[in-house]
This record gives structure tokens, sequence and C-alpha cells, in this order.
């Protein structure tokens, strides 16, 4: 039998060039995609980069002024450092400070985001708690080795929720107000570690 074309059937021809155009628009759509793809991780760099010079810049503001505000809590900070580095391989711990107030007695711990987080909350939770390691392995007989532990979150933009939390970890909130900064004292006393 022979095939036979009927008048409203396409051509074989015809059904082909269909099919390659198809192909080439979707190699078309396939270089979109990936452009766009590739704009985005560009762009993902970007903001995080950007994010981190706010950061960077609201530590540079906020550091200098925080021993002189803590005092309005009754705490006498004698030193202020920024971007400390805790690193003890033996026994496996690490971790960055961005801003630290300690005398002999205590130590606050302050954690700076753009735009804190819970889970930047809960991570900091965990910085005490390696930081309250570290001082136990690494004590003397001196005061310094058996002094307390605070924390507090710095922010520009903390939302309600994000506020409520740090303020239920026991940490002390950081953020603008005007051409300075407030510090919101913890709900009930001060965690300490």
């Amino acid at each position: 039998m022979e095939a036979t074309q009927t008048a409203n059937s396409p051509s074989f021809e015809s059904v082909w060039a269909l099919f390659q155009e198809v192909g080439k628009k979707q190699e078309e759509t396939d270089r979109i995609v990936k452009e766009t793809a590739l704009q985005m991780q560009r762009t993902d760099s970007e903001l995080g980069k950007l994010s981190k010079r706010m950061g960077e810049v609201v530590e540079y503001m906020v550091a200098p002024n925080l021993r002189e505000k803590f005092k309005e809590f009754g705490f006498n900070f004698s030193e202020s450092s920024q971007k400390k580095e805790v690193v003890d391989k033996e026994n496996k711990i690490s971790f960055e400070i961005d801003v630290f107030l300690e005398n002999y007695k205590k130590a606050m711990l302050v954690e700076v985001k753009t735009t804190p987080t819970t889970e930047d909350v809960k991570d900091h939770v965990k910085r005490l708690e390696k930081m309250r390691k570290y001082a136990d392995l690494h004590g003397n007989s001196g005061l310094k080795s058996k002094r307390t532990f605070l924390g507090a979150v710095a922010g520009v933009v903390i939302t309600d929720n994000v506020r409520k939390y740090i303020l239920k970890q026991g940490f002390f909130v950081i953020e603008p107000s005007g051409e300075g900064f407030n510090i919101i004292p913890p709900n009930n006393k001060p965690k300490e570690w």
C-alpha cells in the first residue's frame, strides 16, 4: 500500500520544518534561562555584599558608643573591640564576635546584622554557649575566667516578631533611633552564660 497524502494533512517536510523551528526556539529559551540564572546569581552576590557592608556600617556607628550607653543599665565595660575571633582548634571551638565589650566581671557579645532573623538569634545563643565553654576551658584562677557573658543583637531593621524573640532569649536589642540608637533591655533579667 502506498501512503497517500490528503489535502488536509501536513506534509513530512512541513512537520520536519516545524520541529526544527521548535528546536531553535527551545535553544533560545534555554539560553535566556541560563543568562537569567547567571544574572540572578550576580544580583544575589551583590546584595549579599551590600548587606554585609550595611552591617559593617552599623557596627562602626554603634560600637564606639556602646560602652557609654550600657552604663545606663549598670554595666561599666572598660574595654571594647570589634571583629574578635576566638579559635581553639584542639577543642573545635571557633567563632567571631562583631562587638565585644568587657570588664573583669562581665562581657557582652554583640551580634550586628542589617536585618536580624530568628536564625541569627539562635546562632548568637550558640555563640554564647561556645564562649562559656571556651572560657571554662582556658580560664585561670583570675576573675576574668569566672566572668559571666551577656548578649545583644543590633540591627537596622528589626521586625516586631524578631525583636520579641531577641528579648525572650534574654538579649538586649540595639536599634537606630533618630541620629543615634536605643538599647532595649530583655523582658526579665538579662540571661547570663
